[in-house]
């Protein structure tokens, strides 16, 4: 099982501490620490003690208003391998240990959890939908096997390396029969609608790329062995469907199903895989393939994969359909086999073509017959659909206990039969103990297995393997709009008003795994009239992760525990011997680079470990977890500084106080001037990083600006301007989303601040509307040989005109007497702030 930390998302906290919060005062004994909210005494520094205490008075307060203030759409994806696992280590169900981590965990504000029967009865509703529709079936395939997990997954669970995305084992190939859900008949729809995302950056790219390009189709073909119908059916892949009359014979891979397992087809020839002499031999098999709307029969050979092998030619599908009007290999290919064909098109002396010998698509163009066909082929639902030839349908089939049950039952008459929705849900039975090895757990339900067929009455077995929890996490999205509705999965009307999603912030790691699986579902959900849109997701925000420092042999790439290595010399090595490499990668427990969260927060606080995480990197780029050189001291020495203001703010003030902004001589007033600009600049500027381009490392940055505009005021501005006060406040309220315990303690120690009521309570700061005013008159400093002279009040309008402003300059008092008699050599006019400078002669 793998520790990964993520990347934290910020809920708004609008708490409010009641009456019954409030601190009482306490007789202390000289030299112990106090804190404000609980003895009115304010600790002037804010060290390491003084941040737990205020954490500790504080946590309970905010989380317990926030459970009755904040509407938190939490869904919890509770089924999988995690917890499974987990479950099984300690020798508990997996039912049970699920209910333990969600109490822990302190999920009382979550909205629903996928793994009770009122969720997952609706993921197996849906699956329904999508097996009426033709979209899941069940084949026996070879498919990627992780041996830690013994469980199949599917290819985008597989990464570059061949290795479990999960459990990091180098996947093996197996023969199993599994569950599909034909997510290719969606390919083209999915990859035309990224142009309708234009904020899903990055990961578009990363789609249309996993997708590929939709030029093809898959016709199906009925398989016959020697004239003899076999049942089978197979679907191979053209690039070029309107030549598909013109087809010579099918191509598979040596690893394709019907080489191996019990397909008929084994009866016909040698089986196994081709060997790489046996393509001399060009030994066809039997079998042909018959295209189901034209009753076309095509030649299957298993030995053309080693001539494409030779020819240099690259096949990454499974199957595909030969056809040598449209290509220099399936010509060369047919040749070599002694085949026949038919020509299928016809050049005219324009140089466009057409189609011959294609039934009632002759005389066609090539572009009409693409369209007619593949629309036929649709219709009659033997493929036609657009999609690429690498794309693979979407295997959900898991031999593991923990996750939604398969609402199907197998019956000896009938076949596959799916139970009726009022049967549903099919719920998981009770096991007396789980090993997580071998073929599914299920299959030990005796009772549970053994069942009627909701068709003939007769006997049947219930599917024994269970989905992947990508199906349950591929719809939660609808759920939240309506989580309690017990008669169908949401209401459309609840779902339409608040469906798309405005922002999506989740891992890039999900690129082509959940956000491909959603918006596939959310495809075929409109198509089934069930919701307005295609498209789930607006706005997407891809999170980074947090890596940890990982030390791994470098001839072997073993991965080493810290205490294995000698940091002795200048480079790390194995204390066993060998050279060390030292990267950064995500956070897993067989890479031994984890940390527990837990053990952060207590070093450091909570606060802390938020502000390090928000300000460290843009949301979008990882984070290189080190101590030593990250921007841990930055957040500290900053918590630090924001306390300062409230200390000096409080030696400044006695209780009554009330500013008096008249004893404020010019150049103070020129100071809260500047205050107050760079309090309105702050808040637009932390304003639009908060709900717009989330950089709340930039956010943080304009904070410690302001923060340093207030640290240097004079101690009679902080005593007599309004200005500081009102900078203040707005520091520590766009401050406490990102550090609650802080902020609040901090608010409640300004004494100014007290009598408006809790720092959460407030509103969130706006700019003021002067601010925002476009002046008719801007204030121009004189300089006059790099020295300041004074300044001159000039029209906005002609402000970055140099000419003009030099003439009215010349005939304002200042330059009358300061420049008149002198000789100007050149006078600079910066283009990015209100000032002149005159270059004169001595």
């Amino acid at each position: 099982m793998q520790v990964s930390v993520r990347r934290l998302s910020l809920y708004p906290l609008g708490v409010a501490r009641s009456a019954l919060l409030s601190p009482s005062p306490r007789l202390l004994s000289p030299g112990t620490r106090t804190l404000f909210s609980e003895t009115g005494v304010w600790e002037k520094e804010y060290r390491p003690e003084t941040r737990r205490r205020v954490e500790e008075w504080w946590h309970p307060r905010i989380m317990a208003q926030w459970r009755k203030d904040v509407l938190n759409p939490m869904g919890w994806d509770a089924f999988g391998l995690p917890a499974e696992n987990a479950a099984i280590e300690r020798g508990l169900d997996p039912e049970e240990w699920t209910k333990r981590e969600e109490e822990l965990l302190g999920l009382v504000t979550s909205r629903f959890t996928t793994c009770l029967p009122d969720y997952y009865r609706w993921t197996q509703y849906l699956f329904v939908k999508l097996f009426q529709a033709g979209l899941a079936y069940q084949k026996e395939a070879v498919v990627n096997w992780d041996p830690v997990d013994q469980t199949v997954l599917a290819d985008e669970q597989v990464d570059e390396n061949g290795r479990s995305w999960r459990s990091g084992a180098l996947v093996e190939q197996k023969l199993l029969t599994q569950w599909f859900i034909k997510t290719t008949n969606y390919a083209k729809p999915l990859l035309d609608a990224l142009a309708d995302l234009p904020e899903w950056y990055g990961v578009k790219a990363m789609q249309a790329n996993w997708i590929g390009d939709c030029t093809g189709c898959y016709f199906d073909f009925k398989l016959k062995v020697n004239g003899e119908e076999t049942g089978e059916t197979l679907s191979a892949y053209s690039s070029s469907p309107e030549t598909v009359f013109g087809a010579a014979y099918l191509a598979i891979l040596p690893s394709h199903r019907l080489l191996h397992g019990s397909s008929s087809v084994l009866e016909v020839g040698p089986g196994g895989i081709v060997s790489e002499s046996s393509h001399h031999n060009m030994l066809n098999t039997l079998a042909t393939g018959v295209f189901c709307f034209s009753l076309k029969r095509l030649v299957m050979s298993r030995s053309v994969f080693m001539f494409f092998i030779r020819s240099h030619m690259f096949i990454v599908c499974l199957c595909l359909t030969g056809i040598p009007d449209c290509s220099e290999e399936d010509l060369s290919v047919a040749r070599a086999l002694n085949l026949r064909w038919t020509t299928v098109l016809k050049s005219d002396e324009d140089g466009t073509q057409t189609l011959v010998n294609s039934d009632e698509f002759s005389g066609l163009t090539r572009q009409q017959a693409f369209d007619s066909i593949t629309q036929k082929s649709r219709d009659q639902r033997v493929g036609g659909h657009l999609t690429s030839s690498k794309l693979r349908d979407w295997l959900i089939s898991r031999q593991r206990y923990w996750g939604t049950p398969i609402p199907v039952v197998h019956c000896g008459s009938c076949g596959p039969v799916a139970v009726p929705e009022d049967e549903l849900p099919v719920t998981l039975p009770k096991l007396p103990s789980l090993t997580g090895k071998g073929t599914s757990p299920l299959e030990d339900a005796h009772d549970w297995v053994s069942c009627t067929c909701p068709r003939c009455k007769g006997p049947a077995r219930r599917e024994t393997d269970t989905m992947d929890t990508f199906v349950d996490s591929a719809w939660y999205y609808f759920r939240y709009t309506d989580p309690q509705n017990t008669v169908r999965p949401f209401e459309r009307h609840l779902a339409d008003h608040w469906l798309p999603v405005d922002v999506y912030i989740g891992g890039k790691e999900h690129a082509v795994m959940h956000l491909y699986y959603a918006r596939f579902l959310c495809h075929f959900c409109k198509d089934q009239g069930l919701v307005a849109h295609r498209e789930p997701f607006r706005k997407l925000l891809v999170q980074g992760l947090i890596k940890g420092q990982t030390f791994k042999l470098a001839d072997s790439g073993q991965y080493l525990k810290r205490e294995d290595i000698d940091f002795t010399d200048k480079e790390p090595v194995a204390r066993r011997g060998g050279r060390v490499e030292v990267t950064f990668e995500k956070m897993s427990k067989s890479k031994h680079n984890g940390l527990d969260p837990q053990d952060v927060v207590q070093q450091y606080g909570v606060d802390t470990v938020r502000l390090y995480i928000l300000y460290a990197a843009p949301p979008e780029q990882d984070i290189l977890w080190n101590v030593k050189t990250d921007a841990l001291p930055g957040v500290l020495r900053w918590q630090s500084r924001l306390w300062q203001l409230v200390t000096k703010l409080r030696a400044a003030r006695q209780p009554g106080d009330i500013p008096n902004p008249s004893l404020l001589k010019k150049k103070e007033l020129a100071e809260t001037k500047k205050i107050w600009d760079n309090k309105n600049y702050a808040v637009q500027e932390v304003t639009s990083h908060f709900t717009g381009d989330f950089l709340f490392n930039a956010a943080i940055s304009r904070l410690m600006g302001l923060t340093n505009t207030l640290s240097s005021a004079t101690a009679a501005v902080v005593q007599h301007s309004v200005e500081f006060e009102e900078a203040l406040a707005v520091l520590v309220l766009m401050t406490a989303p990102m550090a609650p315990h802080l902020a609040s303690e901090m608010w409640a120690g300004c004494l100014p601040l007290q009598q408006r009521g809790d720092v959460l309570q407030q509103s969130w700061p706006a700019v003021d509307p002067k601010y925002l005013d476009v002046p008719e008159f801007v204030e121009l400093s004189v300089m006059i040989n790099n020295k300041a002279c004074g300044s001159v009040t000039v029209p906005l309008q002609v402000s970055k005109d140099s000419e003009r402003v030099q003439q009215l300059i010349l005939e304002s008092p200042l330059g009358q007497k300061l420049l008149s008699a002198r000789s100007i050599k050149r006078a600079i006019l910066s283009p990015r702030t209100a000032l002149i400078n005159f270059l004169v002669e001595e």
